[in-house]
Formats: structure tokens, C-alpha cells, sequence
């Protein structure tokens, strides 16, 4: 509402200075018998009260209406200037404001330490997962780009305790970093492992030696942008097909075919029974793939009699609509 009234006060001093101009202009042309230029340059002259010299010798009525026009002029631009001083300031500070109250909101989200090339595709597939996020951000050219991305995010070092807690690391599901540096890479991730021992940290490292020294400082994973990519264009060359299958169940929206992970929780009607007497595969026609046991172990395609246990998480592939019915089914 405040924005507002600053809007509708600025457009009033914008109104009141074009009818300074109008009447000066207007009232040369009367009193003085000038030309329509000479009568809009000699008001324009007069409340900006840039010095230049008089286009024509002024009566003495004359004399008086410009003492007017210059009082009337720089109170007219005074006001115009400082509502628009105003307009801008309160709508930076208010988007600040509504930015960190949606920050402070948010819940099992998921934090972006560095908005570079690689941050920049964590942030578009996070958005297309559907997932909430926050960035932390410190340079300034980035901020600019964040700014225009309709992102929530954070100035500051993502290596500052404040910094994480103002993201909302103690409610976070998630963080991964990828800022520019390794040994920032091992900071920010020593300092959220500190502010929150159940966080699932991802992080990058650029230099050899720098994996062990990440898993020491608190990541559950780490990437290696190198190995990875080499990893994926020699898949591609001995495996075309099967990495086009993975490309497809891991893309949200292609052909409705999602690959999932679910968590079974207490009191779900999954718990205890075998895989055949669920509607897994009979009622939704999903795919179990795996089981990740409670215990660390993996079962992989397991059979219709194996039972499924209280916080088992169930890899699977299937329709997105089915999965979601899954995922209700899975809660309890």
C-alpha cells in the first residue's frame, strides 16, 4: 500500500512540474508576446536556474512572473526528485525485505553456494524439479544476473556462519556448493556441517586430493566435474542408448516417465508387506529398481515376495502421476 502512495505521489509532482512548464510557457506567450521556443526556452531556463541570459529584456510584469516560475520550478522539481529518491530506495529496501521474509518461510529447501556456470544449471534444474531454493551470491556481476532470474537469494560469503543461517541452513534439506575455489568449497561445507549434522551436502572439486578433504569436512557427495564428463562421453560412446534412457526418466516432463526415490515411513500400508501385495506394480504399474534397507544395503530388482520395511527408500520408475500416488501411499 505504501508503494503504492509513493507511485501515486510521484505521478502528482510529475503532473504539477508539466504545469509549471505549461503555464510559464503559456504566460511568456501572453505577457511577453514571444514565440512558443522562446517562451519554453526562457521557462525551462528559469526553474532549472541554469544562469543562461534572458532570451528577450522582461518587462516588469514580465520580471515578476519569472520570480514565480522560478519559485513554483524548483519546488516542482525539489518534490519531484525527492518522491522519486523515495520511490526507488523503498522499492529496493521492500524487495529486500519480502525476499529474506520468503527466505525465512522456506523449509526442507535446498541451498545454491555459487551462481557461476555450474550453480546457474543446479538453480534452472532445481526450478524444474520443482524444488525450493535459495542462492548465496557474493559477486556482484553474478548478483545483477540473479536479480533478473526472479530467484530468491542472499549477498554475502557463503563461508559465513550468518550468511548460511540467514539461507535457512538449520531448516535446509540440502547444500551444495560450488563456488569458485576448492578450499571455499571445504569451508562452506565444514561450517553447514556445523550448523546442521542431518544436511545432505553436495560439493565440487577442481583439484586432485581435494575429494578426501570435502568427505572429511562433512560432504555426503562430491563431484568432480572432469571425471564426471569424461565418465558421460565414454557411456555415450560404448552406451548411447542406455544413457538416452537415463537422460529421458531424469527429465521431468519427457514422455510423463520419472525415476524417484521414496522413503517408507510408520503406519504406511506398505510396511510389512510383500512388493506383489502392494499396488506398486498391479494398480500404478511402477518399476521397483531398488530397495535402500535402513542398514546402508542395497537390493537391487527385487523379487515380488521381498517385504518392505519402515524407512526403506524404493528406487523406482513409472509415470509421474502414479509416482506421486505412490509417494502419498508411502507416508502413511
Amino acid at each position: 500500500m505504501r508503494k503504492k502512495d509513493t507511485f501515486r505521489h510521484i505521478k502528482a509532482a510529475i503532473i504539477f512540474l508539466t504545469g509549471v512548464i505549461v503555464f510559464g510557457t503559456i504566460g511568456y506567450i501572453v505577457i511577453e508576446k514571444w514565440n512558443f521556443i522562446d517562451s519554453f526556452y526562457m521557462t525551462i531556463i528559469s526553474i532549472t536556474t541554469t544562469g543562461f541570459e534572458e532570451v528577450h529584456p522582461l518587462s516588469h510584469t514580465g520580471k515578476i512572473f519569472t520570480i514565480l516560475i522560478i519559485v513554483f520550478g524548483i519546488s516542482a522539481i525539489a518534490y519531484t526528485a525527492g518522491r522519486a529518491t523515495q520511490y526507488f530506495i523503498e522499492e529496493y529496501f521492500f524487495r529486500s525485505r519480502r525476499m529474506m521474509e520468503k527466505i525465512r518461510k522456506l523449509k526442507d529447501h535446498y541451498i545454491v553456494c555459487g551462481f557461476g556456470r555450474m550453480g546457474k544449471q543446479i538453480c534452472k534444474e532445481l526450478k524444474n524439479n520443482g524444488a525450493s531454493f535459495v542462492v548465496i551470491e557474493s559477486n556482484p556481476e553474478q548478483q545483477e544476473t540473479l536479480k533478473e532470474s526472479g530467484y530468491l537469494y542472499i549477498e554475502g560469503d557463503a563461508t559465513n556462519d550468518e550468511t548460511l543461517i540467514e539461507s535457512g541452513v538449520k531448516r535446509a534439506k540440502g547444500l551444495v556448493s560450488v563456488v569458485e575455489k576448492d578450499a571455499d568449497n571445504i569451508f562452506v561445507t565444514l561450517t553447514a556441517r556445523d550448523l546442521n549434522r542431518n544436511l545432505f551436502i553436495v560439493t565440487r572439486a577442481i583439484n586432485e586430493g581435494s575429494e578426501r578433504k570435502l568427505i572429511k569436512a562433512g560432504a555426503n557427495r562430491v563431484i568432480k566435474p572432469y571425471e564426471l564428463g569424461g565418465h558421460r562421453m565414454v557411456q555415450m560412446l560404448l552406451r548411447p542408448y542406455v544413457v538416452d534412457f537415463i537422460d529421458i526418466v531424469g527429465k521431468r516432463g519427457v514422455y510423463n516417465l520419472a525415476m524417484e526415490e521414496i522413503q517408507v515411513e510408520d503406519g504406511s500400508i506398505l510396511v510389512g508387506s510383500k512388493i506383489a501385495e502392494t499396488p506398486i506394480r498391479r494398480e500404478l504399474n511402477i518399476i521397483v529398481i531398488a530397495i535402500y534397507t535402513k542398514e546402508g544395503k542395497f537390493i537391487y530388482n527385487p523379487g515380488p515376495n521381498v517385504i518392505i520395511q519402515s524407512n526403506d527408500t524404493l528406487i523406482v520408475i513409472g509415470e509421474e502421476n502414479n509416482i506421486n500416488k505412490l509417494k502419498n501411499i508411502a507416508r502413511g
